[in-house]
């Protein structure tokens, strides 16, 4: 695939990550993402809270929950579930995984992350680029 057609592509993804993110009940940071390979959406996820689980993902002081899911998390988990494998597949996120998720995005097989926003944290990236998985920050327009 050309570079131009790639990124055509990687935008298009993205977008649909954000709107996924919408799907959240999280009041703090709204994230989605979604796994694609071979050009096919293999699994999606956002933040919230485990099944069977209030929905609210922020305690009464506005913090969030330990037990609040990352939108990366939830859709490795998804995958992991289904016949579907993630290997050497593209994450898009619309915010930068943090360094448990990085983790994850690693074992899972995962070879590109495309974020469109950067988390306070970039360690996690840091750690994604240390094992050689392609990390691009796409900004939306």
């Amino acid at each position: 695939m050309t570079a131009n057609k790639q990124l055509k592509f990687d935008k298009a993804y993205l977008k649909m990550a954000l709107e996924w993110g919408k799907l959240s009940h999280c009041k703090r940071k709204q994230v989605g993402a979604l796994i694609v390979k071979d050009r096919m959406i293999i699994s999606d996820g956002f933040n919230g809270t485990p099944t069977g689980f209030d929905n609210c993902c922020e305690d009464e002081n506005g913090a969030t929950k330990w037990e609040v899911l990352h939108a990366e998390a939830n859709a490795i988990l998804k995958v992991a579930s289904s016949t579907q494998s993630a290997k050497n597949a593209t994450l898009y996120v619309t915010l930068s995984p943090c360094t448990q998720c990085s983790k994850l995005i690693h074992q899972a097989g995962i070879k590109r992350v495309v974020y469109a926003n950067a988390y306070k944290d970039d360690a996690g990236i840091k750690f994604l680029e240390k094992a050689g998985i392609e990390i691009i920050n796409l900004p939306y327009e």
